[in-house]
């Protein structure tokens, strides 16, 4: 009369034939206040009056077999019992689910009004695993609900490996738990959780995968190459995940095409590569570890540069692998493979390298790194002499003799009279000069003559202007 919503009503008579035990009359009155979700994979677990009513019943229910409770049992939940037997029969597991009236009425109330994700829970609560992964099957329920209902819970509660029997025995090739098991790596991802990541990975014989992360543990955290050396284990692991891929790779082409479709796949060419990449990464690891514990060590970047990281990255290897020895010579075998295998801009490392040593004063060791240049057999005509004009920005810092020395190593006069004019040295710039071919040589002399102008420099502006 008064137009209420009487669905309150219903739900508290339906509570009041719950707790005196008359299922049937609940469902009757419970049916017409509750509904079922509109979308049943939605990540909750239903209304808050479904709720409520799952809430009572297992909190209500004694955990005992009916064969243990015969003569307790009560006409009307025998009846209900009878009633809901053939609910769900598939998923029912052994023990106290399958023969407690007040558990069936859960999963009656759960299947008619509840998500997915609440008839999972259910499971997971009871110790019903293997129900709630086929529930999860038999529906196609998207993968965050396997990650909030079974997932988390899983490794929260230490049954990691359970679940990945369990995986195991419903589809021994793992194909139907695909797009679980990728989500809810990129989950322990998101969570950094590398630990579970690595072990699942493993567990999914995701081997590429698996390589990945060992390479996150060898390279995460460390701030030295000690620290680093410490950590080869990382590296012989990901040389082990790459060689079991390829094994299997190889067993597996002559049989199933459609084999390890959610696992990542790589090339024999990339394998190769990466596995190059790794006893290449132990080589710089075993050298620069040693360095740093003789003390040879100078430089002190913050940031620990790898050969699994960008080209920037990799160049930074280089140099410091050369930077690092007792002298050029020692590292710059290693560093030369580094830039010969990842197809490095070789000049730009060695310009760096160059702008280093003038800052450490190492000037005579620049003129090792040009001899060892020059050695390597693949350094173009002007090299040597392009990594000299990229250190004298710095000239004012180094000593007259050392840059005098310095220029004297290039090869080409036209470079050398560039080298002088970029310091001021404008009559040594002149006597190179004049000793070009005529034409030339008058073009040369010119441009010393307006740069004498310009600085103020009248002895050599005349002595130009004389030549000219």
């Amino acid at each position: 009369k008064s137009g209420l919503d009487p669905g309150g009503a219903w739900h508290a008579w339906g509570m009041a034939c719950l707790k005196a035990g008359n299922l049937t009359s609940a469902r009757e009155k419970f049916n017409r206040c509750l509904k079922p979700p509109m979308d049943l994979n939605q990540l909750n677990h239903g209304s808050r009056l479904v709720q409520d009513v799952i809430q009572y019943l297992e909190s209500t229910v004694k955990p005992v077999l009916i064969t243990d409770d015969d003569y307790f049992a009560t006409l009307r939940e025998l009846e209900a019992t009878l009633r809901t037997r053939s609910l769900s029969l598939e998923m029912m597991c052994e023990g106290k689910i399958q023969h407690n009236s007040y558990y069936q009425e859960c999963l009656f109330y759960l299947h008619s009004y509840g998500t997915n994700l609440a008839i999972i829970s259910f499971y997971m609560r009871h110790d019903c695993m293997r129900e709630a992964l086929l529930h999860l099957l038999n529906k196609e329920s998207p993968s965050e609900v396997f990650i909030e209902g079974i997932f988390i819970p899983s490794y929260e509660s230490g049954k990691l490996h359970m679940l990945e029997n369990l995986l195991e025995t419903i589809d021994p090739g793992l194909e139907s738990w695909g797009v679980y098991l990728i989500a809810a790596c990129k989950y322990l991802q998101r969570k950094n959780y590398y630990h579970i990541l690595y072990e699942l990975q493993q567990f999914m014989k995701d081997h590429v995968r698996a390589a990945m992360t060992c390479i996150r543990f060898f390279t995460h955290g460390a701030k030295s190459y000690t620290e680093l050396g410490g950590k080869q284990a990382w590296l012989l692991k990901i040389k082990d995940h790459l060689k079991v891929y390829l094994q299997e790779v190889s067993r597996s082409s002559g049989r199933k095409k459609m084999a390890f479709t959610f696992r990542k796949k790589m090339s024999a060419t990339e394998k190769k590569r990466h596995i190059n990449t790794v006893d290449l990464q132990m080589e710089v690891t075993k050298f620069l570890h040693q360095c740093e514990s003789s003390g040879a060590s100078q430089m002190t970047d913050s940031s620990l540069p790898t050969l699994f990281g960008n080209n920037n990255m990799k160049m930074d290897v280089a140099c410091k692998v050369i930077l690092e020895g007792k002298n050029i010579e020692e590292g710059f075998g290693i560093a030369f493979r580094v830039l010969q295998d990842f197809q490095l801009e070789a000049t730009e490392v060695y310009s760096k390298v160059a702008k280093q040593l003038v800052k450490q004063r190492k000037y005579s060791e620049i003129q090792q790194l040009l001899k060892c240049v020059n050695e390597s057999g693949v350094a173009a005509k002007n090299d040597g002499d392009n990594i000299i004009l990229n250190c004298l920005n710095e000239f004012k810092n180094i000593p007259a003799e050392d840059l005098d020395n310095l220029i004297q190593d290039m090869d080409s006069d036209e470079n050398k009279i560039q080298a002088y004019m970029m310091c001021n040295k404008l009559r040594s710039a002149y006597l190179v000069s004049v000793r070009q071919e005529k034409a030339r040589a008058v073009q040369l002399v010119q441009h010393v003559r307006q740069l004498a102008e310009s600085s103020g420099d009248d002895v050599v502006k005349a002595i130009c202007a004389q030549w000219l």
